[in-house]
């Protein structure tokens, strides 16, 4: 797993504007929402295009964090990312930075029903939670999925963001709620990057700008306060 902690120089930034090291002191569970970012096969299992092997290490703390946010009242969402019909034309910038068998083989296994799309098997998924598919980095961005409505119609307000790749779809995703008016707390163990590099420079440049960044424990702790 990563190993990433907030350096005193970021924090004495943040102390400077705010007052204190963090906004978030106290979590109301009910109006808050877990969002797990993109943990299927096609980024998380051995093999496939886009494997992190990191994500399969944070996979405990998803779980636990998905069963403490369901105990005090709150939300759990699955994202998933899928390939829509005419994806290249669909998002022709992304499609022209890949290869055509590249792109071609993202289409194949993002579609529901390849084992690509599926949620990482040790994962916990329950029947009260949501999945929301998306077919952009960021789940907030316009036109990208139905996340905000779906939240909002449930009076949700404080989002935290697992899952994986922290750098981009969980960082994009993140980034975009906060400026849609949602306080964000991405957690820096239950997120996953392909590289510790990009893991800390992602949580750290989200830490300086755009919200929090917690641990696992530190974000079930604030739900019990």
């Amino acid at each position: 797993m990563h190993q990433f902690e907030l350096s005193s120089e970021s924090k004495a930034k943040l102390v400077s504007r705010l007052g204190r090291p963090f906004m978030i002191e106290a979590i109301q569970s009910a109006s808050t929402a877990l969002i797990v970012v993109d943990m299927q096969n096609y980024f998380v299992a051995p093999g496939y295009p886009f494997e992190t092997p990191v994500a399969r290490e944070i996979v405990p703390n998803v779980n636990r964090l998905a069963d403490g946010v369901r105990d005090a009242g709150g939300l759990v969402v699955w994202i998933e990312n899928i390939s829509p019909a005419d994806s290249a034309a669909d998002w022709p910038s992304y499609a022209r930075r890949q290869s055509e068998k590249h792109w071609k083989t993202r289409d194949e296994f993002l579609q529901p029903g390849h084992d690509g799309f599926a949620l990482w098997p040790e994962l916990t998924p329950q029947a009260d939670d949501l999945r929301v598919p998306k077919t952009r980095f960021s789940a907030f961005i316009e036109g990208a999925s139905d996340i905000e409505s779906i939240l909002r119609a449930r009076a949700i307000d404080t989002l935290l963001i697992a899952g994986v790749a922290t750098n981009i779809c969980c960082e994009s995703t993140a980034r975009d709620a906060m400026m849609r008016g949602f306080d964000v707390i991405m957690i820096s163990d239950a997120c996953a990057a392909p590289s510790d590099e990009l893991h800390a420079a992602s949580l750290t440049n989200f830490y300086e700008f755009f919200g929090d960044v917690r641990t696992s424990d530190e974000v079930i702790d604030l739900m019990k306060a």
